[in-house]
């Protein structure tokens, strides 16, 4: 530790050293200083910079990126969106304290949607933080009953009074589909079939367009749409999407369609970033055999557990959780990092925004620190691991064929 305190006292001072002649006049530099005493040390500043190198090949790669580096990308409406984000999905009545630590963290980019029921604890804990609106970015979804385009407006509407806000920062379409009409988030027929509605994505995104130019939402995007109904919302809109969010992590990298979205001007946001069960997919429409394998996993756990505990492929249900890859906890261990900081720090390398969640202070904190840069021959490496595995495919039971021709689809 004091060789730590070293190089940094060492490193600043020099950065205030600006003339050529004062590296050799002996300098003051203090190593520790507490209200009863300091340790300082005399170096001239030629000396220094030796021994900031020396300290320096000898700090293991770990304390070098210990801190998180508050990484931002910048959306196609110019404004900045954080590289980590804190996901609100499932655990509806701890959120409210899960955001407050998550704010207190450091956390300033905080996903909801209407379907997951969060927003007004996400509300709730912004306006008590007392952090000022503007310096947080907020997400929320449109849900698939709210399609219509007479619909559009009154959902946002609403997630803004549950939000406490005039605006959010991004406004997504949650999927392609639409269901039926009504305050029912999941309209059942006779036979508990979803009932689908008759709006096209084209219409529901138009009407997200209106919301965008009266300032409701500052930027407009979608998610869980494949490349064709992506390129046909292009064609037809007037507004590009800000975002995509969709399910990326190691194990389904989704190379050619991450690049193609960047080359649309189109930021990608990963959800599930370490195969976690996914946030679209929510638990109150699994399966009774999909909620009792989610109920044999200890919710403490859950966060950073990651396995793959969403069923929606059986072949996903015997694979080894993706933090405990061995290359990722390889890698980890040069960073001293874990596999799902490592899994974070992968997608961020990207160019992509990645949305982890936990309700536990420590872990909220260890995932915000999933921000640090690995280097190219790590980057390298974890190209190896990708097993074109996608975990959230609802397209049974949501009555739409999703992911159609997109890495990871199984027919």
């Amino acid at each position: 530790m004091l060789r730590q305190r070293e190089a940094e006292a060492l490193h600043h001072r020099l950065r205030g050293v600006s003339t050529v002649a004062s590296f050799d006049e002996p300098r003051r530099f203090t190593l520790f200083a507490s209200p009863h005493f300091t340790i300082d040390f005399m170096y001239t500043v030629r000396a220094a910079a030796s021994r900031l190198s020396q300290i320096s090949k000898q700090l293991s790669p770990q304390i070098r990126t210990m801190a998180t580096l508050d990484t931002k990308f910048k959306l196609n409406t110019g404004a900045e969106i954080p590289a980590v984000g804190f996901g609100t999905w499932q655990d509806k009545d701890e959120q409210e304290g899960a955001v407050a630590e998550a704010l207190k963290a450091g956390y300033t980019h905080i996903d909801t949607a209407r379907i997951y029921g969060t927003e007004p604890a996400v509300g709730a804990a912004i306006k008590k933080s007392g952090i000022p609106r503007s310096k947080i970015f907020i997400t929320t979804k449109l849900w698939n009953n709210s399609h219509h385009p007479d619909d559009v407006e009154p959902a946002l509407d609403a997630s803004l009074a549950d939000l406490g806000t005039d605006y959010v920062d991004l406004y997504l379409m949650h999927w392609p589909v639409a269901f039926g009409r009504g305050d029912s988030m999941f309209p059942k027929d006779s036979n508990g079939k979803i009932i689908n509605g008759d709006t096209d994505f084209v219409d529901t995104w138009k009407a997200m367009e209106k919301t965008f130019k009266k300032g409701k939402a500052k930027a407009i995007g979608i998610s869980n749409f494949s490349r064709k109904e992506t390129e046909r919302l292009l064609n037809e809109a007037e507004v590009v999407p800000a975002a995509h969010q969709i399910e990326v992590h190691p194990y389904l990298q989704q190379n050619e369609a991450c690049e193609w979205l960047r080359s649309k001007g189109i930021h990608v946001q990963q959800y599930s970033p370490y195969v976690f069960p996914p946030s679209h997919f929510p638990f109150s429409f699994l399966t009774a055999k999909r909620k009792t394998i989610l109920a044999r996993v200890d919710n403490t756990n859950r966060p950073h557990s990651f396995g793959n505990q969403n069923e929606i492929y059986s072949k996903g249900q015997n694979m080894g959780k993706l933090i405990d890859d061995p290359t990722l906890v390889e890698i980890g261990k040069k960073y001293n990092k874990n596999g799902a900081q490592v899994a974070l720090a992968w997608g961020i390398a990207q160019g992509h925004s990645v949305l982890p969640k936990s309700k536990t202070p420590s872990r909220i904190k260890d995932n915000l620190e999933g921000d640090f840069r690995l280097e190219k021959e790590d980057l390298e490496k974890l190209k190896s691991v990708d097993k074109g595995m996608r975990f959230n495919d609802p397209s049974a039971n949501f009555g739409w064929n999703f992911y159609i021709g997109e890495d990871g689809k199984v027919e």
